[in-house]
């Protein structure tokens, strides 16, 4: 959709009264606490995008007829802040983040914010809750930017009326394994995604729809699942990540043709391997190839790639019909490599060659 308003306004700040408790950063996991303070900014067709403030975290306030709620006009994004060595705060690649957003939102009919709102009002956000970014190694702050209509009404059509809001979670590793290989369910009853659906957009929508699948994987010891095209013939990605395959002479992760969520920290793995030297391919990949791949002693490692967890090794992959297991379920070099070498950009450890961090 067309941003019409292009005087952006002025962010208002109103601060806690008395700031909670923090959490110990040792231990925090993933998504269980909330820093004090959330962005918002409201926009409609006649006014555009006319208010923003930062407030204390509270409930959101919406009419029962919201369009989000009947009609599932809702996306969001996954980022994150770091603190480097030096104590600067920065964000990791936050224009990928908006412009994914925005490509999103037009498939959807939502209306996306522009860039400058989107990225001042999450650098304002983070600063005012400075103290909840972690200095733990391993740790940082998540960022959830959200978008979702709110005009009341009943009738099938894009709501008048958005509410883009941000909220922060301090984080650990997504994954309770942390760096050890994942086991991975292959679904071939469940579909993720169709061509010409939403399979390319962070839909919320997307995940409503994966949950069974995922729920019916863990309940057997699995940590996701893996998703297949709608033959269940090639492999398209996990459900927190992209994947790839490290083959004897190549590194392969599946083509981004309509039914894949591009990653970022996909797009920064494929820009590291590239400057190691590495053959990158992004093309479909079947199950028959990783079958064939394995057996014949090709397929060296299998990591996912995700904001949540940065890089995810995969030590084993089953499904209904047949089982494998990756590099003896150890951690490959080239997993490991990749975790230390983006770690270590995104905490200032070693130069943001790519010019990927954006301090606030």
């Amino acid at each position: 959709m067309e941003n019409k308003e292009r005087i952006l306004p002025k962010i208002s700040i109103q601060k806690i009264s008395s700031p909670s408790t923090k959490p110990d950063f040792n231990n925090l996991g993933f998504g269980k606490y909330f820093s004090d303070h959330m962005f918002l900014a409201y926009y409609n067709s006649k006014l555009g995008w006319h208010k923003s403030e930062i407030t204390p975290r509270q409930n959101l306030s919406l009419d029962p007829a919201s369009s989000v709620l009947h009609y599932g006009q809702a996306m969001f994004e996954g980022m994150k802040a770091f603190r480097k060595v030096n104590g600067e705060i920065t964000l990791f690649r936050p224009e990928y983040n908006w412009q994914r957003m925005t490509d999103g939102a037009e498939r959807l009919c939502l209306q996306a914010p522009p860039k400058e709102l989107f990225i001042e009002g999450i650098k304002q956000l983070v600063k005012v809750d400075q103290d909840w970014v972690p200095h733990q190694d391993g740790a940082s702050l998540y960022i959830r930017p959200t978008l979702i209509g709110t005009e009341g009404f009943l009738g099938v059509r894009p709501s008048n009326e958005y509410l883009f809001f941000v909220i922060l979670s301090p984080v650990g590793s997504y994954y309770s394994e942390g760096l050890a290989p994942l086991k991975i369910w292959v679904e071939t009853d469940y579909l993720r995604a169709a061509p010409g659906g939403l399979g390319h957009t962070k839909a919320a929508a997307n995940y409503a729809g994966s949950l069974k699948a995922a729920q019916i994987a863990k309940q057997n010891g699995y940590s996701q699942v893996l998703w297949l095209d709608v033959d269940k013939k090639h492999i398209e990605e996990v459900g927190t990540m992209n994947v790839f395959f490290v083959f004897e002479d190549e590194i392969v992760t599946p083509m981004l043709d309509g039914t894949i969520l591009g990653g970022g920290v996909r797009n920064s793995v494929i820009q590291l391997l590239k400057h190691q030297g590495h053959n990158v391919s992004e093309r479909k990949i079947s199950v028959e190839e990783i079958l064939t791949k394995h057996k014949q002693g090709l397929l060296k490692e299998c990591f996912g790639t995700g904001t949540a967890a940065i890089i995810s090794p995969v030590g084993e992959l089953n499904s209904k019909e047949w089982s494998l297991k990756i590099n003896t379920n150890e951690v490959g070099p080239i997993s490991q490599k990749l975790y230390t070498d983006l770690l270590a950009i995104q905490t200032g450890k070693s130069k943001d060659i790519f010019s990927w961090l954006d301090p606030i």
